[in-house]
């Protein structure tokens, strides 16, 4: 395979050849465009949550998540010390997760609880009357762009995963190249 052939695209749709050709330098600032937004997004709103503190997720996992499919599984956290750790795992972990992916450190790790957050908060909010107007919503959209960001290893295209890919300690731990994107 010559090096050409890396950056063309071979598939078949409706049953005919299709070939088109990748520029990696737009698939570049495509990636850091989309890991920016999505870090951007979840960033934000972890900082809204804690700079109004204190987060009560009660509404959520409590009275909006009764009568879902899912509601006996999200129920279990809506008293208690099951609350207090919700009450903080959720604006910690989206300020995690946005720092995660604005600066390009643990991507793929990151990218992975943004989509599964993304994913949780899908499925509760489309059986609460979220999907009134359609299934595509702004949770699934989340989800996709984390699972982009997760594949295609976006941390490594100006971001501290690069770094990482090179240090000693990740070369000495070869699977802990999964974490980093």
């Amino acid at each position: 395979m010559s090096t050409s052939d890396f950056n063309t695209v071979k598939t078949q749709m409706l049953g005919r050849d299709v070939s088109f050709g990748i520029s990696q330098p737009w698939l570049a600032f495509w990636l850091v465009t989309m890991r920016l937004i999505g870090g951007w997004w979840l960033l934000h709103a972890g900082l809204d949550k804690l700079v109004n503190w204190p987060f009560d997720a009660s509404w959520f996992v409590g009275g909006a998540a009764r009568g879902t499919s899912i509601g006996p599984f999200v129920t279990l956290f809506d008293s208690g010390l099951a609350l207090a750790f919700t009450n903080v795992a959720v604006p910690i972990g989206q300020v995690l997760i946005g720092l995660g992916l604005v600066f390009g450190a643990l991507t793929r790790t990151a990218a992975f609880f943004g989509a599964f957050m993304m994913m949780f908060f899908y499925f509760i909010n489309g059986e609460t009357g979220g999907w009134a107007h359609g299934v595509v919503t702004g949770e699934l959209l989340g989800v996709l762009i984390f699972g982009m960001i997760a594949t295609l290893g976006a941390g490594r295209i100006l971001g501290i995963d690069a770094m990482l890919a090179d240090s000693e300690f990740f070369q000495n731990h070869p699977r802990l190249q999964y974490l980093i994107g």
